[in-house]
């Protein structure tokens, strides 16, 4: 497992939780880390991406203005702050690790070579 995900869990409507996500064995250094969100019976969609060496960071229309990507160098670490959650955030959240966060159309690429084995979230109406 090359990136550990933790912090899930069950939430109600409007709660909040906190990704995290740490390298296993690396350094995220000058890489850009995302994290995906993947609904069951749907493939997994790009939430968020940080470009670490200039901290350029990229939203899904879907959760602008309610999760927030951060990181913490001294820590190696990079975190999902999810706010306002509602149902259709539930899911596996997966972190991923790469060089670049490449949008097309609105989307993140699926180029990442890491990845981890994500955490579930579960958003009760």
């Amino acid at each position: 497992v090359q990136l550990v995900e933790s912090g899930g869990g069950l939430v109600q409507a409007g709660g909040s939780l906190r990704l995290s996500c740490a390298p296993n064995g690396f350094t995220f250094n000058d890489h850009a880390v995302a994290w995906w969100h993947q609904s069951p019976g749907k493939e997994r969609e790009g939430v968020s991406c940080i470009e670490l060496a200039d901290e350029n960071i990229w939203y899904h229309d879907s959760v602008k203005g309610r999760f927030a990507i951060s990181n913490d160098k001294a820590k190696n670490m990079v975190y999902l702050q999810m706010d306002s959650l509602k149902p259709e955030d539930t899911g596996l959240y997966y972190c991923a690790a790469d060089w670049s966060c490449s949008v097309v159309a609105g989307a993140l690429r699926d180029q990442f070579g890491r990845w981890g084995h994500g955490t579930q979230v579960t958003v009760s109406s």
